[in-house]
C-alpha cells in the first residue's frame, strides 16, 4: 500500500465522490472536497401524504375513496392507522411519482393508485350496481376504501388496511345503494334512516400538511330511487342522485363518486401527493408532473396534482 500525505493524516490518499468518502479525513481536506462538490451529502427526511384516485359511483351505490397514506408527524393515515415513517431521501437521487386518476362512472371502474418512491396508495373501489345497457349486476370492488353494496350485492366491499374503510351494505330488494367507504369511517348502509334511503359516504381524514386543515378521501354517497339519496363523505366524496347523475368526487382529494339511480354515476376524484421537507432543499420535478411549492415555517411544501414522473432534491 502506498503511503502519502493525506491532509495531515499519514496513510493512503483517498479520493472522495458525491456518494462516498471512506477513510480518515482532516477538516481541511473535507472543506476542500466539499467546495469542489466531491463529498457525499447527508440524507434528509421527507414527510408525505399520498392519496390515490377515488372509485367511481355505481348504479346506485357510492364509490370508495382512494387509499390514504401519511407520514406527517402527529397526524393519522387511513383506516385509523398512525402516521408512517418519513422517507429518508438523498440529494441528487430521483424518486418516482404518479398521481392516480379517479374511476370513470360511465365505465363503472375503480380508481388508480398514487405513488411516491416506495409508497403506494391503492385506488378506491367502485360502487356496486346494475348495468342497464348490458343487463347485468356488478358487485362493489375492494380498494383503498371499498365501494358500497346494492340490493343484489348486499355487502359493501372491504378497504385496504392502514389506508381506508369498507363500503356500506345495500338493502334487500330495494333500489338503493350503500355509501362508499372513506379513509376515516365506514360508508353508511342503505336503509339506515328509512328502509329506502341511500347510505352516506364515509368521512375522510384531515391533514394540516399545507399549513391549514383540509379533509380528503371521503366516500361517495349511495343513490335511492324511492327516498333520500346519500350525501358524499367529508373530504371530497360525491353525493348520490336517485333520478339524475351522481356527483363526481372532488379533484385531488381521492373522493369517491356518487351513485346514481339513473345509471349515470359520478367519477372518482383524482389523487394527490404532498411532500414536506427542509427549506434548505430545492426540489426539481420532471416535465411530466404538475407541481406547486410554498413555504410554511421551516419547511417547504410541494403539492403534485397530476402526471407521472420523478422528483429530486439539491
Amino acid at each position: 500500500m502506498s503511503i502519502g500525505f493525506n491532509g495531515g493524516i499519514i496513510g493512503k490518499v483517498n479520493n472522495p465522490s458525491a456518494s462516498v468518502a471512506s477513510g480518515v479525513w482532516s477538516l481541511a481536506r473535507q472543506f476542500l472536497s466539499r467546495t469542489a462538490g466531491l463529498w457525499p451529502e447527508l440524507s434528509f427526511n421527507v414527510e408525505y401524504l399520498v392519496i390515490a384516485g377515488g372509485g367511481a359511483g355505481g348504479a346506485p351505490a357510492g364509490g370508495g375513496a382512494g387509499g390514504y397514506r401519511s407520514s406527517v408527524t402527529g397526524e393519522s393515515s387511513g383506516g385509523g392507522a398512525s402516521a408512517e415513517t418519513p422517507l429518508s431521501c438523498a440529494p441528487g437521487t430521483s424518486y418516482s411519482v404518479t398521481i392516480g386518476a379517479g374511476g370513470t362512472g360511465f365505465s363503472y371502474t375503480s380508481g388508480n393508485p398514487s405513488t411516491f418512491s416506495t409508497v403506494t396508495s391503492t385506488g378506491g373501489g367502485r360502487g356496486g350496481g346494475y348495468n342497464a345497457s348490458g343487463g347485468f349486476f356488478y358487485g362493489p370492488a375492494t380498494g383503498g376504501s371499498g365501494g358500497g353494496g346494492t340490493s343484489n350485492s348486499q355487502t359493501g366491499a372491504a378497504g385496504t388496511a392502514n389506508q381506508g374503510r369498507a363500503g356500506g351494505n345495500g338493502p334487500s330488494g330495494v333500489n338503493a345503494g350503500g355509501g362508499g367507504g372513506g379513509a376515516s369511517t365506514v360508508g353508511a348502509a342503505a336503509g339506515a334512516i328509512d328502509f329506502y334511503n341511500g347510505g352516506n359516504g364515509g368521512a375522510g381524514v384531515s391533514s394540516s400538511i399545507t399549513g391549514s386543515a383540509v379533509t380528503r378521501a371521503g366516500g361517495g354517497g349511495g343513490a335511492s330511487t324511492g327516498s333520500t339519496s346519500g350525501s358524499g363523505g367529508a373530504g371530497g366524496g360525491g353525493a348520490g342522485s336517485g333520478g339524475g347523475s351522481g356527483t363526481s368526487g372532488t379533484v385531488n382529494t381521492g373522493g369517491g363518486g356518487g351513485g346514481s339511480g339513473a345509471s349515470n354515476p359520478g367519477n372518482g376524484g383524482s389523487g394527490i401527493v404532498i411532500l414536506k421537507y427542509p427549506t434548505s432543499r430545492t426540489i426539481t420535478a420532471s416535465a411530466g408532473l404538475t407541481t406547486s411549492t410554498s413555504t410554511v415555517g421551516s419547511f417547504k411544501i410541494t403539492q403534485i396534482t397530476a402526471g407521472t414522473g420523478t422528483v429530486s432534491w439539491s
